[in-house]
């Protein structure tokens, strides 16, 4: 485990780092997630191994930091990550990006491009979201105010959230699963689907087939956005279906179709 101090006040994040080759990879986990448990099983595959590797915890989660000054916007997220990987001496990175942390992951590479060389996002987060009292997700915690949530509201979360995601969720500060999931609702100005759109390097958006299509499939598509749907998986897609998603991940990473990955 390693660490960088990322706010004035010495906050900091940590992640777990797997040696090897740079150019260097970042895993970034979602919502409530925690990225050494979401992604080291497809990490260490050996059609994506050898690689420096850095599983990182947002500031607010996991291993990392739970300040309750921070604001947990997906800006705030952004350059908090940012100064973590500066500290690592991360440059022109590859980014495997979850959910929320893809959000993250989109505005730090609009903010700090020299930090983000490649985006492979995971079922993220590329507009706004209403929220939805008992939702799921971000928008059913949105729902509450944070005075409700941190009164109880939590408590409700949690036993919707069932036993596999508040296992990590109970890891984060929850003053910083409120925030993060208020702002994340929010999304950001330009929005995330705005930002990747603008971006000028190669991005692939990776969700689940039964999902359906992914709204604005074809402008993404236009902007050079690889869009690939994985089948018998849910949102944790790399969970689900980790085959899969490694074949698709690796393909991303080397531009091939996830059909020519993995040799037979």
């Amino acid at each position: 485990m390693r660490s960088a101090a990322v706010t004035p006040e010495g906050d900091r994040i940590r992640w777990v780092e797997l040696p090897g080759q740079e150019p260097p990879r970042v895993y970034v986990h979602g919502l409530g997630a925690t990225s050494p448990a979401y992604f080291t099983q497809v990490a260490v595959d050996p059609l994506l191994a050898g690689r420096r590797s850095l599983l990182i915890d947002l500031l607010g989660h996991g291993i990392s930091d739970r300040p309750t000054r921070f604001d947990y916007t997906l800006e705030s997220h952004a350059d908090a990550l940012a100064a973590a990987l500066t500290g690592a001496g991360v440059t022109g990175a590859e980014f495997i990006a979850h959910s929320m942390g893809g959000s993250v992951a989109i505005v730090l590479a609009a903010r700090h491009p020299d930090l983000v060389s490649r985006l492979v996002l995971v079922d993220a987060n590329l507009d706004p979201v209403p929220p939805v009292r008992h939702g799921e997700g971000s928008s059913g915690i949105a729902h509450y105010s944070e005075q409700e949530f941190l009164e109880g509201g939590w408590e409700e979360v949690r036993d919707r959230a069932g036993a596999h995601w508040w296992s990590t969720m109970r890891l984060a500060g929850l003053e910083a699963l409120h925030r993060s999931a208020v702002h994340l609702t929010r999304g950001t100005v330009p929005t995330m689907r705005e930002l990747l759109l603008d971006l000028r390097i190669p991005r692939t958006c990776l969700l689940p087939e039964a999902a359906g299509p992914l709204p604005g499939t074809d402008a993404l598509t236009e902007a050079g956005v690889r869009v690939v749907a994985i089948p018998d998986c849910g949102h944790n897609i790399m969970l689900d279906n980790p085959e899969a998603f490694v074949r698709a991940t690796a393909a991303a990473l080397t531009d091939r179709e996830p059909s020519e990955s993995r040799p037979a």
